[in-house]
């Protein structure tokens, strides 16, 4: 049975919304816990942009040393020769890349002003597959962005195309949000039925729809016979009304009474690790989680009705679908409210080596502490709130490697 896979694009899509902002070291947080979650793939940014340069390429760096495990790092840019070539020579350790095209006509009208024929748009689409595999590109994904309004014969040629080329997997893109579950199924079945070739699911939310569209348009490339991807973002975050929820799309594969049976989630998902997801994610782009988020929302769990309080107490079945431990919850927690002393931005060395004394962190001499001391220092004024435990641990464990995240200055970017 072919399987779903999910691949994150918090750190692409999410990010690029508007009047949010995450620091890099956030992004490269968001990257460790989506690894420890055993998501399949991040797509980390943009290295054609100056400032995420360094960023990615320390997150390379994570990957090539063992901090990162088993999530793939993708990197994104338009399916353009000259994207393709800034981006490896911007991230030459880049192993896995998503190109970027428009295929609807509205697009081609509007977008392209008629300069580019769909002739062109094949032709230049192509090149820049071939050109990343030149790279040493190890997996490229193909995006028709605005597929949803693409002719559907016109996105089969455009995938067969894009197969030929030599590229690993199609992305079908609802950008709008537009489609609905009924539909999607239908489309994303006979594409695949037509192309043999894995679909990558990436659904907006502007109709309250995109977990749904997402697991429909799944489950037409499962029954079709290959394996389908799934775009997501943490807490729903992306442009306009959001994209795929992460957490969501997981409860529905495990515990959707049609699609735990249809459809086959990777195995490596660990949804213990939600919670902790969702909360950083809170936390780091600054927007609470809604109280009625399923299985992370404040009141995922809670339960005043009186009929439904008698009855989850008798058995906790009765009322919820699944168990606050499923999504890793259940732990009471730890809140100081007697003397606290915390490290940052206007820190000592003082009060620094005792935050990271309670951390069980120990320095080798003066000199390691005082680099890693400069290190958190300039990591609050980079995130511009309080840093976690495990920010401040990852940046004693790999302080050069921090140091090139924390890199987001045009004079530094020119060096």
């Amino acid at each position: 049975m072919n399987k779903v896979y999910l691949v994150d694009v918090t750190n692409r899509d999410g990010v690029q919304t508007s009047r949010i902002l995450l620091p890099k070291l956030a992004k490269t947080m968001l990257n460790l816990y989506l690894d420890e979650m055993g998501v399949y793939q991040s797509e980390i940014g943009f290295p054609t942009l100056k400032h995420e340069i360094s960023y990615i390429n320390a997150n390379l760096e994570l990957a090539k040393i063992g901090a990162i495990k088993r999530l793939r790092l993708e990197g994104w840019c338009r399916a353009i020769p000259a994207d393709v070539t800034l981006t490896f020579r911007n991230c030459p350790d880049l192993k896995h890349v998503n190109l970027s095209m428009s295929t609807s006509d509205v697009m081609l009208r509007t977008k392209f002003m008629g300069k580019r024929s769909w002739d062109d748009i094949l032709k230049g689409v192509c090149a820049s597959i071939r050109l990343a595999r030149e790279y040493g590109a190890v997996t490229i994904g193909v995006n028709a962005e605005d597929g949803s309004r693409t002719e559907p014969d016109r996105l089969i040629e455009y995938a067969l195309a894009v197969r030929e080329a030599g590229a690993d997997r199609f992305r079908y893109s609802d950008t709008l949000g537009s489609d609905d579950p009924l539909t999607i199924f239908e489309k994303v079945r006979d594409l695949a039925l037509a192309t043999k070739y894995p679909v990558e699911m990436h659904c907006h939310n502007d109709l309250g729809m995109a977990v749904a569209v997402s697991l429909a348009g799944a489950q037409g490339a499962i029954e079709a016979g290959v394996d389908c991807f799934i775009d997501t973002t943490i807490n729903g975050y992306g442009e306009r009304a959001g994209n795929c929820d992460l957490v969501s799309t997981i409860l529905a594969l495990k515990f959707a009474h049609g699609f735990k049976e249809k459809l086959r989630l990777d195995e490596n998902i660990d949804l213990t690790k939600a919670w902790k997801v969702a909360r950083y994610a809170s936390y780091a782009f600054n927007i609470p989680v809604p109280i009625t988020q399923p299985g992370v929302g404040a009141n995922a769990f809670a339960h005043e009705s009186g009929i439904h309080a008698d009855g989850t107490l008798k058995d906790w079945r009765t009322y919820e679908l699944y168990d606050p431990e499923d999504v890793g919850r259940g732990e009471p927690e730890r809140l100081e409210t007697g003397r606290i002393i915390t490290t940052g931005e206007y820190g000592g060395m003082r009060g620094f080596r005792h935050v990271y004394g309670k951390l069980g962190i120990e320095f080798h001499d003066d000199s390691d502490a005082r680099n890693v001391f400069e290190l958190v220092q300039y990591a609050n004024l980079h995130t511009q709130k309080p840093l976690t435990d495990d920010e401040l641990r990852l940046i004693a464990r790999h302080p050069e490697i921090v140091r090139n995240i924390l890199k987001v200055t045009p004079e530094e970017q020119k060096r």
